[in-house]
């Protein structure tokens, strides 16, 4: 690597920070999530607002590779920490609820883009039409795990139980996406994919051989009586081994990154938790916000025409109507309460990154044309951006545990409000 590459290196990185620090506090103000603001940080750097010569002289070609690597590390340690403080004491007695979340979240809006595509498959798919078809079922029934993940943390919901439960929806409504997305790319003619038949085993040896070898390195540190600042490097190491297991099984390196964080033994770690986890967070936040910008800076809107103005609507209304309605109608009919039901429903139907990145892949493997992959971005950042506002509107969420039983089994007696408290808000960055 050469000196102007890592001078033009730190420059980016200086840029990219600063400016995803300065959107997302604009964002917050506006009272938006501040992955809003980071995405539209990145979109101002890309082609579609600068020249091509204005996008390299901002982000040089050969640094880009450099800034993702960083903010996929930040991206992992992230969703290290949500998996580790996911509490599965919170879905005890309520397996019901969350696969009728799971359900009405994933099959209503599977279904309603697959009808969708059907008229819009003669016009925006450039090969197979099936493949058109069920990619775009596919690609309206995601939601944003890691984007509902951050938004959960800046509303200081992370622990709450509907956070929890919509949460633990998302990651298991969202695996199943990936692998429905891995079966249409077989299915249209893609690299083979019969490594996902070993997930089974990934998950398995979490258990029964990680988990136990992390219980060991803590009591190991406990018993010397060491910092916990020692035990870091290893954790670390660790994730880095399990999303490189989940890109090769062809899962996303989140889910790797979350699974080794939801088999991290919480009980041993007694003392030594505040100071990992500290570590792991500040980490985590200084690197996340380049995750943001620098996929913001892959996208090309300028295909959009006002000709396309009517498909994107329906393609926007869809999106809403069949992700919030589907969770709506399956949290009711699980047993949630209204109070409950509705803000899951409106949170599940947050999209953000995850959508983008699923809509890159079909348009590398030549599934959707240009046109339609801009339309899929532009819902993406609309149904984000209207999470915020639509919790404020409804307010508040069930404070208790027991409040998440069926109706009629428990009152919702108090509640908490879904803005985020000062000192949340302080902290998260």
């Amino acid at each position: 690597m050469s000196g102007n590459t890592l001078t033009d290196f730190f420059l980016a990185l200086s840029l990219a920070l600063g400016a995803a620090r300065l959107f997302g506090s604009l964002a917050r103000r506006m009272g938006q999530p501040a992955v809003v603001g980071e995405i539209c940080a990145g979109l101002l750097a890309s082609p579609m607002v600068l020249t091509s010569a204005g996008a390299e002289a901002v982000l040089p070609s050969e640094v880009k590779p450099l800034l993702g690597a960083l903010a996929n590390v930040g991206l992992a340690l992230f969703m290290f920490v949500i998996g580790y403080e996911i509490d599965g004491s919170h879905l005890r007695g309520r397996r019901g609820a969350t696969l009728g979340v799971v359900a009405g979240s994933v099959l209503v809006p599977l279904a309603a883009g697959c009808a969708l595509a059907v008229p819009l498959a003669a016009a925006h798919a450039p090969g197979n039409r099936t493949a058109f078809v069920l990619f775009v079922g596919v690609a309206m029934s995601v939601t944003a795990f890691p984007v509902l993940a951050r938004i959960l943390a800046d509303r200081g919901l992370s622990r709450h139980p509907v956070g929890n439960l919509t949460l633990t929806a998302a990651a298991i409504g969202d695996l199943f996406a990936w692998v429905c997305l891995a079966g249409v790319v077989a299915y249209a003619g893609a690299s083979e994919q019969w490594r996902m038949a070993l997930v089974p085993v990934y998950l398995v040896l979490m258990v029964t051989v990680v988990r136990p070898l992390l219980g060991m390195a803590v009591r190991r540190v406990q018993d010397r009586d060491r910092a916990a600042e020692r035990l870091v490097p290893l954790l670390i190491a660790g994730l880095m081994v399990s999303c490189a297991a989940t890109e090769w099984l062809g899962v996303h390196f989140i889910f790797g990154a979350f699974a080794f964080g939801a088999v991290m033994p919480r009980n041993a770690l007694g003392t030594l938790r505040p100071g990992i986890m500290r570590q792991m967070e500040q980490i985590g936040h200084v690197l996340l916000p380049l995750y943001f910008v620098v996929a913001g800076t892959k996208v090309d809107l300028s295909a959009f025409t006002p000709a396309a103005v009517l498909t994107l609507l329906a393609v926007t209304g869809v999106a809403v109507l069949s992700k919030a309605g589907g969770t709506y109608a399956g949290a009711r009919l699980a047993g949630l309460p209204h109070a409950a039901a509705m803000p899951t429903a409106v949170l599940m139907n947050t999209r953000g990154l995850t959508e983008i990145v699923i809509v890159a892949v079909a348009l590398d493997m030549a599934l959707i044309d240009q046109s339609f992959y801009s339309m899929m971005v532009v819902m993406a950042v609309v149904t984000t951006a209207m999470t915020g506002p639509l919790l404020k509107l409804f307010g508040v969420l069930p404070r208790e545990t027991a409040d998440l039983r069926p109706d009629g089994e428990s009152p919702v007696p108090s509640a908490v409000p879904l803005a985020p408290p000062a000192h949340a808000a302080s902290k998260t960055p």
